[in-house]
């Protein structure tokens, strides 16, 4: 006599690994930068706090003439804090673990990794974007193909490497103005093993292009063009007394300092373009210390960045000059301009169903208890991340509209 073909039941380690592949294809903009993932945690578990230092690449210069002329190695660091811990809460039945998986995902894993992703993807977004000082300035207007060929060029001149795909992510006004009239210029084809990554587009201009709407608009503060330095910053300095000026400035305003001009990061020959510095913290306005980024270095070290020390006097122009001015933001970058990482969280025992895995740098952890109050069984799915702009002159932001 035939048997009928039953259900296999759904274990909870299938269950995780289709949640990480639903996460990943949904992860348009953490999917596409650095990953790193700590597996010291993996027998232990990690703990809120958890902080990774990351090397930067070592800098030096070129001397001439037969004379040894010895430099220093300086090895430079970031630290990144593994703070933010992020779930999604629900209940399935027993029952319901007879499903076939493609069905389990739909139901169940799908809608709980979407909010996650739009979670995780928003908290990256919202922390790196403001700490990129290179700005394309096409405030005011449509966003352009020439404002992406204006970011690339800026990529080029900060010497980002080529070793990697470059991206561009756009917000979805930049997307009504530019995917239109570009779209015969995307070659799907050559998206075949990406093809499945929401919101990606193609290739053109050099950058893989997606949308994504967590890119959405940048509000400047309150500052206008007054502002001018009190005294000259020391060499090395990321932050400048102020003087002559008012309105407040918020996180992620640009500035440039008058005759102080970005210089070749190798050669330090002086380009005669201005350095864009942008503002890391808040500051109420008028008269004080203001706090910014890249580091003003004007002398001859490996890590200058600028052809001289600024006048003491010299003035503070912000781009655009129109004071609280709310503007679209789109960009483009290396992926090692920015980093997301995970560690493992602890596998608590005693519980119905407990799993943990990783993919691409990414861990999750999954647990289901019976709750015997209620006679339902809640599950949750966790990821604990932090993230950084580690190399963040190798991304540009693309302000228009």
């Amino acid at each position: 006599m035939a048997t009928n073909a039953t259900n296999t039941l759904l274990n909870i380690n299938m269950i995780t690994a289709k949640a990480l592949v639903i996460l990943h294809q949904k992860l348009n903009f953490v999917g596409s930068i650095n990953r790193q993932y700590d597996d010291s945690f993996a027998n232990s578990g990690a703990k809120i706090g958890t902080s990774l230092r990351i090397r930067l690449p070592v800098q030096y210069v070129t001397n001439t003439g037969a004379a040894l002329n010895m430099q220093n190695s300086v090895e430079t660091n970031t630290t990144l804090t593994v703070n933010t811990q992020r779930h999604v809460d629900f209940s399935f039945s027993t029952a319901e673990l007879t499903m076939n998986i493609d069905d389990f995902a739909a139901r169940y894993i799908e809608p709980a990794i979407a909010v996650l992703a739009a979670a995780m993807e928003n908290d990256c977004i919202s922390t790196v974007m403001p700490a990129v000082w290179n700005q394309v300035n096409g405030q005011g207007a449509a966003q352009t193909f020439k404002n992406v060929l204006t970011a690339r060029k800026l990529l080029v001149d900060n010497l980002a490497p080529q070793s990697k795909q470059w991206m561009l992510r756009i917000n979805t006004q930049d997307n009504v103005d530019l995917v239109d009239s570009l779209k015969g210029i995307f070659h799907q084809e050559t998206q075949i093993s990406r093809q499945y990554t929401e919101g990606v587009m193609g290739l053109s201009a050099g950058f893989e292009w997606a949308e994504n709407t967590f890119l959405t608009t940048f509000t400047t503060g309150a500052r206008n063009t007054a502002y001018t330095l009190n005294g000259v910053p020391a060499n090395g300095a990321t932050t400048a007394v102020v003087q002559a000026g008012a309105g407040a400035m918020v996180v992620g305003d640009v500035f440039t300092i008058a005759g102080v001009f970005r210089v070749h990061p190798e050669t330090k020959a002086n380009t005669n373009i201005l350095q864009q510095f942008v503002v890391t913290a808040a500051y109420a306005g008028g008269a004080g210390t203001i706090s910014f980024a890249p580091a003003l270095n004007y002398s001859a070290t490996p890590q200058q960045n600028v052809s001289a020390a600024p006048g003491s006097t010299a003035a503070l122009t912000f781009a655009p000059t129109t004071t609280s001015s709310t503007n679209g933001v789109s960009l483009a970058y290396h992926p090692d301009a920015f980093t997301f990482a995970t560690a493992d969280l602890v596998m608590p025992g005693g519980v119905d169903m407990a799993s943990r895995a990783v993919k691409d740098g990414i861990s999750m952890r999954i647990v289901r208890q019976y709750d015997i109050n209620l006679d339902v069984l809640p599950c949750r799915i966790d990821v604990l991340y932090g993230m950084a702009a580690i190399r963040p002159q190798l991304a540009v932001r693309l302000a228009a509209n």
